[in-house]
């Protein structure tokens, strides 16, 4: 379920003029197993072509989509089934097509949701709290005796000429990111074919990144970032520069939801919930030389006029010339709104 550039246009969906269809309600007697409708990627990491054997278990529907035009479907006919809980056996980037897709079938009104980590990056289970040995069964187990995590994903818009919201669905994501980030992730594939994975991938890209950042010239993409623009809030407030560097330039940025990330990394400071963003100016390398102190979160003051902007918004607007990043996928330069979507609720240990 990947491509190389994710097009807002080919976003798969049952009928793009329909509203959100009412979810089938169903109450379970006591002691009753919950119906549940697992959405398998066999080309996740760790699932490695295995199949689960649900001979024994009539009341778990599994779907294996191998392309984002048939996720649409298969959510539609667990919808239909009145499913207690969805589970997402993935990484981030099925975890991302799962609640893209899910859009115009649920609305507002999503089943529990579980995510087993069986991707090559695994951030939305980091913030849950779910191991990495988690089991279709624990999840289940989990739906009556865990606990529940709400979270609200990203929605990211697509806007035309005039800034409007264009006629095609959002994409829901947790982890937003241009500028020196693409070339993080870009890295991190490489990570991943020397065996790095999950916050083993944050570490070994973010050492890579502070060096290149360190002795490499501000012609460097590493430093050199990605010409953008930043709207904050419903008024589309132009976010402040500190004059380090071109004033059209940031050489980073990074939006989430999240509230705990891999390798327990605090790029925003003391902000945790909501809609969170760090901007980075084309910095010195003397401020560069900091920035692991503000990841692990012991240098919070009068960074903005060192050029790094932590904040926390309702919504922000994105004006870029080079392509992002959402949960591992890049998607074209554009113009894009980004805010929350469904509060959901997610199934933990």
């Amino acid at each position: 379920m990947a491509t190389s550039i994710y097009e807002f246009a080919q976003i798969p969906r049952v009928n793009p003029l329909a509203s959100p269809r009412a979810r089938t309600r169903r109450v379970r007697d006591a002691g009753q197993a919950p119906m549940v409708g697992v959405i398998y990627n066999p080309r996740s990491h760790r699932n490695l072509g295995a199949d689960f054997d649900c001979g024994v278990c009539p009341h778990v529907h599994i779907a294996q989509p191998r392309e984002r035009g048939q996720l649409p479907l298969a959510l539609a006919e667990f919808a239909e089934r009145g499913i207690d809980l969805l589970v997402i056996n993935g990484g981030d980037g099925t975890v991302r097509d799962v609640l893209t897709c899910g859009q115009d079938i649920f609305g507002n009104d999503w089943p529990a949701i579980a995510v087993l980590p069986k991707g090559k990056t695994n951030a939305l289970t980091v913030d849950l709290g779910v191991p990495d040995d988690w089991t279709l069964q624990d999840a289940i187990d989990a739906l009556d005796r865990g606990t529940r995590v709400w979270r609200r994903p990203m929605a990211v818009s697509s806007l035309d000429e005039n800034g409007k919201v264009g006629a095609v669905s959002r994409v829901a994501g947790f982890i937003l990111g241009a500028g020196a980030f693409s070339k993080a992730t870009q890295a991190g594939q490489s990570a991943h074919k020397l065996g790095a994975f999950d916050s083993m991938v944050v570490a070994v890209t973010g050492i890579w990144a502070l060096l290149q950042s360190m002795f490499a010239g501000r012609s460097n993409a590493w430093r050199k970032g990605a010409k953008m623009q930043i709207g904050l809030g419903a008024a589309d407030a132009p976010m402040a520069h500190s004059g380090q560097g071109d004033p059209a330039m940031r050489q980073l940025l990074f939006a989430s939801t999240l509230e705990r990330l891999p390798a327990g990394i605090k790029p925003f400071g003391a902000l945790k919930t909501g809609l969170k963003l760090v901007a980075v100016d084309q910095i010195s390398r003397r401020t560069t030389a900091l920035v692991p102190l503000v990841l692990m979160g012991k240098l919070r003051g009068s960074l903005r006029n060192r050029g790094i902007h932590q904040l926390a918004a309702t919504q922000f607007s994105l004006s870029i010339d080079d392509q992002f990043i959402l949960d591992g996928e890049a998607f074209p330069a554009g113009d894009y709104r980004i805010e929350q979507g469904p509060e959901l609720a997610f199934v933990a240990p």
